[in-house]
């Protein structure tokens, strides 16, 4: 589920200190995106899709160990979707482990699609610094 500043920017990953449009531009090797309409063309052009397995919860904050009372969204629309143009999805990834055990619990069993967690890209993964990060997310331009 988004953090609160995602939530007030209204769009993916709105957090500053979060590393995902940082490590994407470095996958894609691209410029970092800014606005909102710049991170949009960025994930069209890179052919990558982001959506939230989670449509609403109860959640204190952005701590994804508050998250409770969950309300999944219909990943099925975009699977459909996709399935009925050119193009297939070819792989479904987690931006950590509470996205994977989410998606795993909800929407597996629905979609069909095996996911692949990667370490998140929340300034909270201390463990994990940008250059680690993008070598394990490189796995999503193969």
């Amino acid at each position: 589920f988004p953090s609160v500043k995602s939530r007030e920017e209204g769009f993916f990953y709105g957090h500053p200190q979060n590393r995902f449009w940082k490590v994407l531009a470095a996958i894609f090797n691209e410029n970092i995106p800014q606005t909102i309409q710049e991170k949009k063309e960025f994930l069209l052009n890179n052919k990558v899709a982001v959506w939230d397995v989670i449509h609403s919860c109860e959640i204190t904050g952005s701590s994804d160990s508050s998250i409770k009372n969950v309300e999944v969204n219909d990943l099925t629309r975009i699977v459909k979707t996709f399935k009925m143009s050119e193009e297939d999805i070819k792989q479904i990834f987690a931006n950590g482990k509470k996205a994977y055990s989410l998606y795993n619990k909800y929407m597996k069993q629905i979609v069909m699609k095996e996911a692949i967690c990667l370490p998140s890209t929340s300034p909270a993964n201390a463990a994990w610094n940008i250059d680690r990060l993008v070598e394990a997310w490189k796995i999503i331009n193969e």
